[in-house]
């Protein structure tokens, strides 16, 4: 008869099959001895513990009997990862002292500024997975707005970039390009990454996925190569070809920030100090030194007006200079989508018609590309200041930037062509006259609610940018959905709104 575990508030693990995400959760009946005799109710946080291995998770009460039994509780996928546990294994439960980040999280809350202690005890926490996603949601709602002033982004950004890697290229100078978002299809990053490494500079570029667009840099070169890159794996690419095009969670950078960003996603904010924080801590812990900054400016893209633009771009060269980085701000025109496509796929194709030079490539991308590039080049001494646009023009024009960025797909693991979505819909003019207004925002919902960016080929092809002549029943752009629900789910949303594109009468 096999003796029976008598140590105090130990369980069994099941297996559930559960993904929680960023969250460690636990699963235990309520009826449970452990439960009853610690107090525990659903929504605590609880130490369960392995050996030397000790995670936080929230506490789910379970009343299938079929599946838990007394003496079994149940643990997410990401929390048996990071326990390094099996299922039969016993598993020590004790309750979690109260934790100082959570009291610097409530100052925030009343309206308090943090000092630089203050925030590396939350995002040392959220590192370690010990606040869930409800304390998460209350630090980033506490931090919205106008909420952090510069010390408090300057104090954010060093926290993210302690708490993970920093890489050294052995080089004095390394560039990189960041574009803040809110405009769709503005897939430029692959483009500056292949020409600024055709010219010899140094640019190894991590990149975030979506989190409130249809598509992110990552997502977009997911389609065509392998961006699940190690640290190692990412430096092979770079002493190999000049630069990478990876995605930053696999390498662990900002490890907080990647956890901010799930959660960012399920609330659909993006709070000026966090975007700050965010992105800069990247580029710092990337080994950058020098980094041009895209800010799209438009009615409905992010940054709005050309105030607000200007008071951005003042607070991220500020903390770049704070933190050792040499920012370069170029405001560009966010008034709508840039290229064709609105979705992985769809912005794949966009990228690679500009640099094969084909005649029917979106001249908007290829201008913006090469002006953000044409700024690189002028800061690595590649190009005399005024002449960068030019000679990136011309790196491109030659095909040699269409050669580095195969060559850094197939480093990276291999190269493959965008697929095209298996259901498409044309939404078409309901009178003739001249394209007068895209809402960026809108259209970009269409293209989620068509399953971009999880469902790589969906999304949005534009093909009435501002300024073009329709005539009634003229295609202005189509949805593609790789299944027929989500596109009848777009076209349901689309019932609902008054017209995205605004035709005027000539």
């Amino acid at each position: 008869m096999e003796a029976k575990d008598t140590r105090h508030n130990v369980l069994k693990l099941v297996r559930l099959g559960i993904d929680a995400r960023n969250e460690y959760m636990v699963f235990m009946r309520k009826d449970c001895p452990v439960c009853i005799s610690e107090g525990f109710e659903a929504l605590n946080r609880i130490k369960v513990t392995k050996g030397e291995k000790t995670i936080v998770a929230s506490l789910i009460v379970w009343d299938d009997e079929s599946q838990l039994s007394h003496d079994q509780l149940g643990l997410s996928d990401a929390a048996i990862e990071a326990l390094d546990t099996k299922e039969g294994d016993l598993l020590r439960l004790s309750h979690l002292d109260a934790l100082d980040s959570m009291s610097d999280v409530r100052k925030k809350i009343y309206g308090h500024r943090l000092n630089q202690a203050e925030f590396d005890r939350i995002i040392g926490d959220i590192v370690n997975r010990n606040l869930s996603n409800i304390q998460l949601s209350a630090f980033l709602a506490s931090s919205t707005g106008n909420s952090l002033n510069q010390d408090e982004v300057i104090a954010l950004t060093r926290s993210m970039i302690n708490v993970g890697f920093k890489l050294d290229w052995g080089k004095d100078k390394v560039y990189d390009k960041h574009c803040i978002g809110g405009l769709p299809g503005n897939r430029t990053t692959p483009l500056v990454v292949s020409i600024v490494a055709a010219a010899g500079l140094t640019i190894p570029k991590t990149s975030s996925r979506a989190i409130t667009s249809p598509a992110g840099t990552a997502d977009t070169m997911e389609v065509v190569t392998n961006v699940n890159l190690t640290t190692g794996q990412m430096k092979n690419v770079v002493e190999q070809e000049g630069g990478c095009l990876a995605w930053g969670g696999s390498v662990q950078l900002s490890p907080a920030d990647d956890i901010l960003i799930r959660v960012e996603k399920a609330l659909d904010i993006d709070s000026e100090g966090q975007m700050i924080a965010s992105v800069l801590s990247k580029k710092a812990a990337a080994g950058s030194t020098d980094v041009v900054i895209d800010i799209p400016v438009g009615a409905t893209a992010k940054v709005r007006s050309q105030e607000a633009a200007e008071h951005l771009s003042e607070k991220m060269v500020a903390v770049g200079k704070a933190i050792g980085l040499n920012i370069d701000i170029v405001l560009t025109d966010g008034s709508q989508p840039v290229g064709r496509g609105i979705g992985p796929a769809l912005e794949a194709k966009d990228v690679l018609s500009v640099l094969r030079n084909e005649n029917n490539a979106p001249d908007d991308l290829r201008e913006r590309a090469v002006i953000l590039a044409g700024r690189l080049l002028e800061m690595g001494g590649k190009a005399a200041e005024g002449s960068g646009t030019l000679e990136a023009l011309r790196v491109l024009k030659s095909g040699a930037a269409y050669k580095k960025f195969t060559a850094i797909c197939e480093a990276q693991g291999f190269f493959r062509e965008p697929e095209v979505a298996p259901h498409k819909h044309r939404i078409r003019s309901a009178a003739s006259g001249v394209v007068s207004e895209i809402d960026n925002r809108r259209l970009a919902k269409v293209a989620k609610l068509a399953g971009a960016p999880g469902a790589m080929t969906a999304g949005i092809l534009l093909l009435t940018p501002l300024c073009t002549h329709v005539e009634e029943n003229d295609t202005l752009f189509e949805i593609h959905a790789e299944s027929q629900g989500e596109l009848e789910y777009a076209l349901s949303y689309l019932d609902t709104q008054k017209q995205i594109i605004k035709i005027k009468a000539t």
